[in-house]
């Protein structure tokens, strides 16, 4: 068993789950995140672009240019049988990429254990 767990934009959600119960896998935990990449804004463009003797609101102002700035994405985690890992990880990389900075991240980690509390099956079986 593996969880896969997926940053996406707010926007890809409801693709990235019409494609994953299209190839069998409608059930997974959805969740509002923040975050932001590694990718630095270059001030200087602001400054000397559109801000440069623009008159624009000072909430405009601050939400481009703040250095630490959190963008709101959108956190998927699904636990499949190891044989699926590769097939769910194919569907949403097939939705979300671009090709554009902030297409998200797939991270796949081990699942030791899934048990379904209703009747207690352990294993596979717990999450299919």
């Amino acid at each position: 068993m593996k969880e896969i767990m997926s940053i996406i934009r707010m926007s890809m959600v409801n693709k990235t789950k019409a494609a994953l119960a299209a190839e069998g896998f409608p059930a997974f935990t959805c969740a509002k995140v923040s975050g932001r990449g590694k990718k630095q804004m270059h001030y200087q463009i602001i400054e000397e672009g559109f801000l440069a003797g623009e008159n624009i609101s000072t909430a405009v102002a601050e939400s481009i240019s703040e250095e630490h700035r959190l963008l709101p994405k959108r956190w998927i985690s699904i636990t499949v049988p190891e044989e699926d890992v590769a097939k769910v990880v194919d569907v949403i990389i097939n939705v979300n990429q671009t090709g554009h900075p902030g297409d998200g991240k797939i991270f796949v980690l081990p699942m030791e254990e899934a048990i379904r509390i209703r009747t207690g099956e352990a294993g596979d079986s717990a999450i299919v």
